[in-house]
């Protein structure tokens, strides 16, 4: 299907190549698109002999395990340390953003 489709595509770009105002684009055009056609037809049969390479070398079902998934420890609390210089401005505005994320908190249980 992809090749008809992809062949009548290459019949469209020779059109537009021949046609007046025609560039060797559309030319490239015409040789570029039954190669694209052509290509899922090749991944059909190279998929297809791999497999029946598999199957005859017994390896088919042989999948490889996936790996423990080592356990992640839980993340440490990090402590409350305050800077000593902080402007109150800068205290304001963070004690501002504390309030909204114990709203978003709250919120979301």
């Amino acid at each position: 299907m992809s090749l008809l489709v992809c062949c009548g595509l290459a019949w469209w770009q020779w059109d537009r190549f021949t046609s007046a105002n025609g560039t060797f684009q559309n030319l490239g055009y015409v040789l570029q698109w039954p190669l694209f056609g052509l290509f899922p037809a090749f991944m059909f049969w190279r998929i297809r002999k791999l497999r029946q390479k598999a199957e005859a070398d017994g390896t088919a079902d042989d999948r490889p395990k996936p790996a423990p998934v080592a356990e992640v420890p839980a993340p440490r609390p990090r402590p409350d340390v305050r800077p000593t210089d902080e402007d109150e401005e800068l205290a304001a505005y963070n004690r501002y953003l504390r309030e909204l994320n114990a709203r978003d908190q709250q919120a979301a249980e």
